[in-house]
This record gives C-alpha cells, sequence and structure tokens, in this order.
C-alpha cells in the first residue's frame, strides 16, 4: 500500500503514485463537470481492460519467470566475441530483455565498467525500451499482431543502427571518453540483483526463487493495471472530446509530415510503452496514419523518461544527444517502412 504520510506526520501530495492521482482526478472531474460522461468512461475503460487482461496476465507470468528462473542472465553472453557480433546480439537480445528502464543501468553500468564496447552497450540501451516479452503481448492485444511484429523489427532496427553508427563514429570527438565521471547507478523501479549462475528453470524449489516470482509478478500487474487503466480513460476521452477531423489532419494521410511528426510528437506525449498502446489506437480510429503511429511508438519508447534517465545516469551530455538522434533517425525509417507495408 502506497505510503502517503510525510515524516512529520502530515499528508505528503508527493507520495501518492502518479498514475494512480492521474486516473482519480480524470474521474472526478468527469463525475463534477462531464456528469453524462462518467458511466459510460467507466464501462469503456472496464471493458478495454478485461479484454487486455489475458494478454497483462501472460506478460506478468513471463516476465516474473525469467526473473525467478535467472534467464536474464542469458543476457551476458550477447556482449562475447567480436565487435560487430556483439552489436548484432545486443540488439537482438535487448528486445528480450525483462528489464525496465532503469532497472537496466547497473546491467549497463557493469558491462561498460568490465570494457565492453560503447557500440554494443548503444545498440542495446536503444533496442531494450522498444520492446519485451511483456510489451509484445499487450501491443499485440491492442495493436494487433503484425504491428507487434513490426515493432519488434523496428526495435532490432534502430538498436543496429545506434551500434554500428557508434563504431563508424568511436574515433569522433561524440564518442571520445564517453563515461561520466562518477556514473550514477541507481534505479527508481526497486533493482533487484539478478540470480547468478545458470538459469535454474524449476524455480518453485527454491524458496528465494518463489519470493522473487511473487514480488515481481505483483509489482508488475500492479503497474501495468494502473497505468493502462490511465491510458483507456484517456483513450475515451479522446475518442469523445477530440475531433477526428483534427487528428487525421495533422497524423493522417500519406507522406512524409505525419511521419514525421509523429516521431517528434512522440517525444512529450508518451506516458510509456504500455500506457502507448491504447492511446495510440485512439489514435488510429481518429485517422493517424499507420507510419505515424509507428514513428510514435518508436521514438515515444526510447526518449521517454526512465529510458533517456538510464542514458544520462551513465554517459556524457553530447552521447545522450546521439542516442536522441539515432532513436529519431530510427523511429523515422521504421514508420515509413510500416507505412509501405501497411
Amino acid at each position: 500500500m502506497t505510503d502517503v504520510s510525510a515524516p512529520n506526520g502530515r499528508f505528503s501530495l508527493a507520495k501518492i503514485d502518479k498514475a494512480w492521482l492521474a486516473l482519480g482526478l480524470i474521474l472526478l472531474g468527469l463525475a463534477v463537470f462531464a456528469t453524462a460522461h462518467f458511466q459510460p468512461a467507466v464501462v469503456f475503460t472496464l471493458q478495454a481492460f478485461g479484454r487486455t487482461l489475458p494478454f497483462i496476465v501472460f506478460a506478468v507470468f513471463a516476465v516474473a519467470y525469467m526473473k525467478a528462473t535467472g534467464a536474464e542472465n542469458l543476457l551476458a553472453k550477447a556482449f562475447e566475441g567480436r565487435e560487430t557480433h556483439m552489436i548484432l546480439m545486443a540488439a537482438l537480445l535487448g528486445g528480450l530483455s525483462p528489464f525496465c528502464s532503469c532497472q537496466v543501468i547497473p546491467f549497463i553500468a557493469a558491462m561498460l565498467a568490465m570494457g565492453v564496447p560503447l557500440s554494443a552497450v548503444m545498440a542495446f540501451w536503444l533496442a531494450s525500451p522498444l520492446m519485451d516479452p511483456a510489451m509484445f503481448s499487450i501491443t499485440a492485444g491492442g495493436l494487433g499482431f503484425d504491428f507487434a511484429i513490426a515493432k519488434t523489427i523496428a526495435a532490432v532496427g534502430v538498436g543496429l543502427l545506434g551500434g554500428m553508427g557508434t563504431m563508424l563514429l568511436k574515433t569522433s570527438p561524440v564518442f571520445a571518453d564517453p563515461l561520466r565521471a562518477k556514473p550514477q547507478i541507481g534505479g527508481c523501479c526497486g533493482v533487484q540483483k539478478p540470480f547468478a549462475g545458470k538459469p535454474h528453470w524449476t524455480f518453485w524449489d527454491d524458496s528465494e526463487r518463489r519470493k522473487t516470482f511473487r514480488d515481481t509478478f505483483l509489482e508488475n500487474g500492479i503497474f501495468l493495471a494502473k497505468w493502462l487503466l490511465l491510458a483507456y480513460v484517456l483513450e475515451y476521452m479522446m475518442l469523445t472530446f477530440v475531433p477526428a477531423e483534427a487528428i487525421a489532419s495533422v497524423l493522417g494521410g500519406e507522406g512524409i509530415k505525419p511521419i514525421i511528426l509523429g516521431a517528434l510528437v512522440g517525444a512529450p506525449a508518451y506516458l510509456n510503452g504500455y500506457a502507448a498502446v491504447p492511446l495510440v489506437s485512439g489514435l488510429i480510429e481518429q485517422g493517424m496514419s499507420q507510419g505515424a503511429a509507428m514513428s510514435f511508438v518508436v521514438a515515444g519508447g526510447v526518449s521517454c523518461i526512465p529510458a533517456a534517465v538510464a542514458v544520462w545516469a551513465l554517459v556524457k551530455p553530447r552521447v545522450f544527444a546521439a542516442y536522441i538522434g539515432f532513436a529519431f533517425v530510427g523511429a523515422a525509417l521504421a514508420g515509413f517502412a510500416w507505412q509501405a507495408i501497411a
């Protein structure tokens, strides 16, 4: 349960979870100022959440299983061999990482301390926040299996773009002496030290691993529930109060403009990769083009605050700027490709 009391015993608003607070304030606002929309909004949100629930349960179970068994240690094998091989494997495995964006900080800090090339780290950094088992399940349920597959390919492609670009430019001033003097390796998500050694697939015969499974299942379940409930309420608000013509005129149609705008808008408008799914679904219903939708989710996923903080905490600003640049270019290319296919 959230502790909302300050050390001196007084109520502290800062202690309230922002997602739950936003959800409550929106529903309160509807109840007071748009009473006729309150019940439809609640019904819409619960029905949409119910349709997504099987995907949520599967996603939460998969992540908890990976953590309890120690399967996340398999990621270390991506950072072995030649630099080009490391970049390829880092981009591929970045999308399979069970870490959240801030839990990856100590993992990457250790890799950098061991001398892993920045190019491989950049590939992993770019691909990791874009797709993971939980996000794939939620995306498939909300936007379709084809879109989820396309976003997975885009995640790997953006990782490869950043990794290869960093390797080619590693002698330039941008990537010279890239690390901060005192990296901030703390996390904001309750970082847990992964199990060492080989994966232990039958985790249920070990009490510590059972506890890890239970804690991870509950933590991620609550995390997904609060953000998706908020996102479905926002989707209702958008479908009800935002004219479809306005969305279609800005982000609809063919050509370069909606895709570039999707990438530009994705950064400041993004909540997180899970909450973005119902929002993008609503935008598509309002007239957003498929290419703009793809550029939005790719650019927003890389530049959202938790993912960006993971990079900012460890590298100097010029390297961070390159990270954002690779994300924008990769998002636009992914949007163009998906628009041509879809």
